[in-house]
């Protein structure tokens, strides 16, 4: 019942920091902002831009958190039912899901700016981002320093990806633990290795995403092209 609780806490809570604010005008209002952004020439955020990177930070805050709750009820029902691995899989697969959901909330809290982007150039409408895309091919081409406002996204956009490459590096770390502290278990425990397989299959799996983002932490202003571009 907690579980249930806790996923629909996931998707219900975090719209009621702006219950007025649906994604249809929350789209729209990232894109003027960035426009705005654009026209300011400054790096700083003008206010209707800080409001929203905000809102955005708290929004998947309460997302991480309540990913997180939810996480650690599904582990303990797993761990639970380690005896029999059928069963434990009915709540260690959710887990993993979980898993990745906090991982990729955290990601959005700390660079709340890169995670907002995808609205300025989605949503069926030219782009607004247009402007900072051809400022940042045409630096890229020439070797001069782009527009202040490019040279902040491209920082955090390499940002958002140092992130994740941080996170899955320490989720990765844990499920090896886990994994060996599972195959060094007596051979008499019940389920002992497919709790060791199954955390090993998980730690390969987010160590790929951890080097996937290294490369793109290294060397963002080409990922960040693509990604105007409507790439990835």
């Amino acid at each position: 019942m907690l579980a249930v609780v806790l996923a629909g806490a996931f998707v219900a809570v975090p719209p009621l920091l702006a219950p007025r604010r649906s994604e249809a005008a929350l789209t729209g209002a990232v894109r003027d902002a960035v426009a705005e952004y654009w026209l300011s020439g400054a790096r700083e955020f003008p206010p209707a831009l800080a409001g929203l990177v905000e809102y955005w930070t708290g929004y998947h805050l309460i997302k991480a958190v309540t990913a997180g709750l939810l996480l650690i009820v599904l582990v303990v029902l797993a761990v639970r039912a380690g005896r029999r691995p059928a069963l434990a899989s009915l709540a260690a697969v959710p887990a993993l899901f979980a898993a990745a959901l906090v991982m990729a909330n955290v990601q959005g809290a700390l660079a709340p700016f890169a995670s907002l982007l995808p609205m300025a150039v989605g949503g069926g409408a030219p782009s607004a981002l247009e402007p900072a895309r051809e400022n940042l091919a045409g630096s890229l081409a020439s070797g001069a320093s782009p527009a202040p406002a490019v040279e902040v996204m491209v920082a955090d956009f390499a940002y958002y990806h140092v992130a994740m490459v941080v996170i899955a590096a320490v989720v990765a770390v844990a499920l090896a633990v886990v994994s060996w502290s599972f195959w060094k278990r007596p051979a008499v425990m019940p389920g002992r290795r497919w709790w060791a397989v199954s955390s090993a299959v998980a730690a390969l799996l987010v160590s790929v995403i951890a080097v996937a983002n290294t490369g793109t932490a290294a060397d963002p202003a080409p990922a960040l092209l693509a990604f105007l571009g409507g790439g990835w």
